[in-house]
């Protein structure tokens, strides 16, 4: 080991969620700091003592904010690191999220019996927060400089999984992770996989961890790994380094599972990360309860909306108003959802089962509108009261389409696992899908839902999907 490698100053290595905990952590504080800024004010102006009783006569504020705070931080992507290292998106996501909330406090100060909630409050903490949180993130750059130097990655297996990975973290994780070379074959040495050397073969594998000072080494290969690069990984794991199979740490870069790069590795696909029964046993009631209330919140809106919705779809084309088709549900069975007619009357008469086009032709200037906003998609909300569906989880598909790609795209059979949903983590990660590939990449967003479902994750698609109807980016 050279001098200049001996004398390299050592830093904290934290891993993505050790970096975004810090985040948290951050944001946390100044929430709190602005939660006393604010109640400051509201004594001054209230002519009140700022006590240390009072305080705790307003310590529910402590709670309620934050709760609100984290899942609109969340589904806004504040805790994206990429996000983070911007200062110009930073704040832009920092005042919609103030907004939000301000609405959101707003419509309960409405609805809520008078003086039941004080009047100006949220505006100093809105004001407040915003300026604290903008300082702690900005002051954060050096913060996260000290203690989150670059990951230093080693990659073994120079094949095409090697490729999607490096690309992944060049393109989404850049700032986290430094790939220091691909651990090969004696045929591959001199070649570059996406643009890392080839630096040794498996049997030099810690030779090369100890001389790169390699804090993470992630195989590409859970079979078929000969002996001595399987003795190779041994010896790096006893001594420290963190060893982790690339489909998982893909799935924490991108929040996609890379079904057609994990092999026979099956657990990666059907397992969830969570295997605790008893939070499955309560998960899944309240998530069903959630769906029951939600759905007919949504169709007492539906009911005032559909008169008008009614008339246009009318005057713009002929045909019905509705319209039924048959898809997959949980465990394959078939069902029809119900929707708001957006194209002509029988589109598909002369295609046959194909997927909808961007601006694709068919569609009515009143379905044009209708898929910005998703209302066609409100009558579904029936399919959700009857169970056909959740509220949350992939989005049913046609049987001609799943026949097809099932055939085509490892595991894809397995998003019928679920009850299918009116909205998606695809549907809030990814444009709108019309080919081949597109089911392949939605794909893995459904199926990192299925390894990660749980209530936050609802709640953050759920505020995402409010997000896409206000701002006119549906189909």
């Amino acid at each position: 080991m050279g001098a200049g490698t001996a004398l390299r100053p050592r830093r904290p290595q934290l891993r993505l969620s050790e970096r975004k905990l810090l985040l948290a952590f951050g944001d946390l504080i100044a929430v709190s700091v602005a939660i006393l800024l604010s109640l400051y004010i509201w004594s001054v102006v209230a002519v009140e003592p700022y006590t240390t009783q009072f305080v705790a006569s307003q310590a529910v504020w402590f709670i309620v904010l934050p709760l609100i705070w984290f899942p609109l931080a969340s589904a806004a992507d504040f805790f994206d690191l990429r996000v983070a290292a911007s200062r110009s998106r930073t704040l832009g996501r920092l005042l919609a999220i103030e907004v939000q909330l301000v609405v959101i406090y707003l419509l309960v100060f409405f609805l809520s019996p008078r003086d039941a909630l004080p009047r100006l409050f949220i505006f100093y903490y809105a004001v407040s927060s915003f300026l604290f949180i903008a300082l702690w993130r900005f002051a954060g750059f050096a913060v996260l400089g000290w203690a989150s130097a670059p990951r230093r990655l080693l990659v073994v297996g120079a094949g095409w999984s090697a490729e999607a990975l490096i690309s992944a973290i060049s393109s989404l994780a850049a700032h986290e992770y430094e790939v220091r070379g691909v651990i090969g074959t004696a045929d591959d040495m001199g070649r570059r996989v996406s643009g890392v050397p080839v630096v040794s073969a498996g049997e030099d594998l810690m030779r090369v961890v100890e001389r790169e000072e390699i804090t993470e080494v992630v195989t590409t290969a859970t079979t078929g790994v000969d002996g001595a690069t399987f003795q190779g990984l041994m010896d790096v794991y006893e001594h420290g380094v963190r060893v982790v199979p690339m489909a998982i740490l893909y799935e924490q870069i991108t929040g996609r599972v890379p079904v057609e790069h994990v092999n026979n590795d099956w657990a990666v696909v059907f397992l969830p990360v969570s295997r605790n029964e008893g939070v499955l046993n309560v998960y899944l009631p309240i998530k069903r309860l959630l769906d029951i209330v939600l759905s007919l919140a949504g169709l007492a809106i539906f009911a005032l909306l559909f008169p008008a919705l009614a008339l246009a779809i009318k005057l713009n084309s002929p045909g019905g108003i509705f319209y039924r088709q048959e898809r997959l549900g949980k465990s394959g069975q078939p069902f029809f959802i119900l929707k708001l007619r957006t194209m002509v009357d029988n589109a598909e008469q002369q295609t046959g089962a194909v997927f909808a086009q961007k601006d694709d032709p068919r569609v009515t200037r009143t379905g044009r509108f209708l898929r910005k906003t998703r209302l066609d998609e409100l009558p579904q909300l029936v399919n959700v009261l009857r169970g056909d569906m959740s509220l949350v989880g992939p989005r049913p598909e046609r049987p001609e389409h799943v026949a097809r790609l099932q055939q085509k795209i490892p595991f894809y059979r397995t998003r019928l696992a679920v009850r299918p949903g009116l909205t998606g983590w695809a549907q809030v990660r990814y444009s709108y899908g019309s080919d081949d590939n597109d089911a392949l990449v939605k794909l893995q967003y459904d199926l990192y839902y299925i390894r990660h479902s749980s209530l936050l994750l609802d709640l953050n698609i759920l505020l995402r999907t409010v997000g896409k109807v206000l701002s006119l980016s549906g189909v």
